[in-house]
């Protein structure tokens, strides 16, 4: 079955790589969702105030992989103890989110927050909000596939492609086998 979830772990090219990567994920599109402001663009929302979280729809099969598996996923490939800032990137927009109104859904990040412990991650508290699912905006075309398309850009090869190392030297079931 075919299911769909919102995550704002930081920069939406970031979050975009590493989903790729992900054995049942079929589809990812980054866009913004959260905010105040009607069909938003990228120059709007990173002046921080539109409201709006950078995210990427992800598209997955619940038979190859299960949502608590994407939660996994999700919050070992960011730092979700920083709030609205992921590394160099700072500003509501860079808040780590998780979009849903599924109640069902809401009770697993729930509990598997609980699960990480009450310390979070290296000792520091997990400050991931869950947000309502509200409009999402598609990206700008230019946002797509970005890592793949730009890889020898600075940012892609500093910030991007040590995350992608990361979770590939992970050995991680999750791993596409490609």
């Amino acid at each position: 079955m075919i299911k769909t979830s919102i995550f704002g772990g930081g920069c939406f090219w970031c979050t975009e790589a590493i989903f790729k990567k992900i054995n049942g994920v079929v589809s990812i599109s980054p866009g913004y969702i959260g905010g105040h402001v009607l069909n938003p663009t990228y120059e709007q929302i990173c002046t921080g105030k539109t409201g709006h979280a950078e995210v990427i729809k992800i598209e997955y099969n619940s038979s190859l992989i299960s949502f608590k598996d994407l939660l996994v996923v999700f919050f070992s490939t960011h730092d979700p103890t920083t709030l609205n800032r992921q590394g160099n990137d700072v500003g509501t927009q860079y808040r780590s989110s998780i979009f849903t109104d599924n109640k069902d859904e809401i009770k697993i990040i729930e509990n598997y927050i609980l699960e990480l412990g009450e310390n979070g991650v290296n000792g520091n508290k997990i400050v991931t909000k869950i947000e309502d699912d509200t409009v999402f905006y598609l990206a700008e075309n230019y946002h797509h596939n970005y890592f793949s398309l730009n890889s020898n850009a600075p940012y892609c090869s500093f910030i991007i492609a040590p995350k992608v190392r990361k979770l590939l030297d992970s050995k991680s079931s999750f791993i596409k086998k490609n």
